[in-house]
């Protein structure tokens, strides 16, 4: 995406800004998949309309087989080598969970079926989904191996979970698959996940594969601390504010930006500063949610006969009105719906940017993608990527650290 230079911390200098690139970014995604030579490589938020491009590597490693998500503007999408797995019915498409099912090419034609659910569960306030998306992609697996006339499939179907969870230990969608279920009583953000209890399909709960030993497994996401900071305490997660002093660092860059005197004395931005601010956090006119968010505050309007057309329709209408201008709280109001839409890094971005880093806290860390497998499963090696900068950086494409795991029949 055009954004990702944002994801950097601190922003990139210009002779840096090559890593942000997608060439170098595909060159260590490459490396690494290559490195770990998996039969089977699971991927979240690739971009359909530019997919066949930027995987085309993919088939230089040996992957001849994949199946893309069928819907969304960022989705799951699962390879896997020919010369290794065998596709034996076609992928199921369910809320954000993409399932496949292998034979092993070295197995006899009459070997069970290897089941692989990729998932991408909803971000944000959505417990209650996140729910709903790993109980329907579980039973897909069950129904699957039922059409395949597996055996008792509950105990003996052969599965493997994997993804971006979008939450941690805490959440009900971890807690559905290691408990083996989640029941009126589990709440999440202030609200329960479900309205009755919702069971797992299989006999057991299933493993999380980097559970081993006495370490506590590596962490999937390495990026600055930032919630902290932007986020006024007491505010909630389910609809956090602006903290005081990031609402005051915006109050000092709008103070810098306006340039537009009112017949009262009062300083305001006018299209031209509002476009300078644009150009100088975006590179460019055109794009970007702050651009359609000041829009709004500047006073454009859907045009008549816009009502039926979808909200991606009319964004692309959105312009900034000649003659509006942006106030304080209308500036404001641009990043609080930033910071509505979880784009911690975004903000950071642009406040270092235009003159108001914020200071560095230190790392969050956390553990939002993993896999797990069925009891007729056992893992027999897994792979921890460390890093101790934030992420994406230099060697690090992406703001989530792979995971990876060998894994055998029981």
């Amino acid at each position: 995406a055009w954004w990702t230079f944002k994801m950097y911390s601190p922003p990139l200098t210009r002779e840096q800004e090559h890593i942000a690139s997608w060439n170098h970014r595909r060159d260590l995604l490459r490396d690494r998949i290559q490195m770990v030579n998996a039969d089977v490589v699971c991927l979240q938020e690739v971009s359909p309309e530019s997919f066949a491009d930027d995987f085309s590597f993919m088939k230089h490693l040996g992957y001849d087989g994949v199946e893309l998500f069928k819907k969304g503007r960022f989705r799951p999408a699962t390879f896997w080598k020919t010369t290794k797995c065998e596709l034996v019915s076609p992928a199921v498409h369910k809320d954000r969970t993409l399932l496949t099912a292998f034979r092993l090419v070295a197995d006899e034609k009459s070997a069970p079926s290897w089941y692989v659910l990729n998932c991408h569960l909803q971000a944000g306030k959505e417990g209650k989904r996140r729910v709903r998306q790993i109980q329907e992609g579980t039973k897909a697996i069950v129904t699957l191996a039922k059409k395949l006339h597996e055996p008792e499939p509950t105990v003996t179907a052969r599965g493997v979970v994997c993804g971006d969870f979008n939450g941690g230990p805490e959440c009900g969608a971890i807690r559905f698959l290691e408990d083996g279920a989640v029941d009126e009583k589990f709440m999440e953000d202030g609200e329960p996940v479900t309205s009755s209890k919702k069971a797992l399909p299989f006999s057991a709960p299933m493993k999380d594969v980097m559970d081993v030993g006495d370490r506590d497994p590596a962490p999937s996401l390495v990026v600055p601390e930032l919630i902290s900071q932007m986020v006024k305490h007491g505010g909630g997660y389910e609809s956090p504010r602006l903290a005081t002093a990031i609402v005051d660092r915006l109050s000092r860059i709008y103070k810098r930006l306006a340039t537009y005197e009112t017949s009262s004395g009062l300083k305001q931005m006018n299209i031209s500063d509002v476009e300078g601010w644009l150009i100088a956090i975006n590179k460019k006119l055109g794009r970007g949610d702050e651009m359609r968010t000041a829009a709004k505050q500047m006073g454009w309007t859907p045009p008549q006969g816009t009502e039926n057309l979808s909200y991606d329709q009319v964004k692309k209408l959105i312009t900034l009105p000649p003659s509006g201008v942006l106030s304080l709280d209308g500036f404001v109001a641009v990043y609080q719906q930033e910071l509505s839409r979880g784009k911690f890094w975004g903000i950071a971005h642009d406040l270092a940017i235009l003159g108001e880093p914020l200071p560095d806290v230190g790392l969050y860390r956390a553990r939002f993608d993993r896999i797990y497998c069925t009891e007729a499963v056992k893992p027999i090696a897994v792979i921890d990527t460390f890093c101790d900068k934030p992420c994406p950086n230099d060697s690090e494409p992406s703001d989530h650290l792979p995971v990876a795991a060998t894994v055998v029949p029981s």
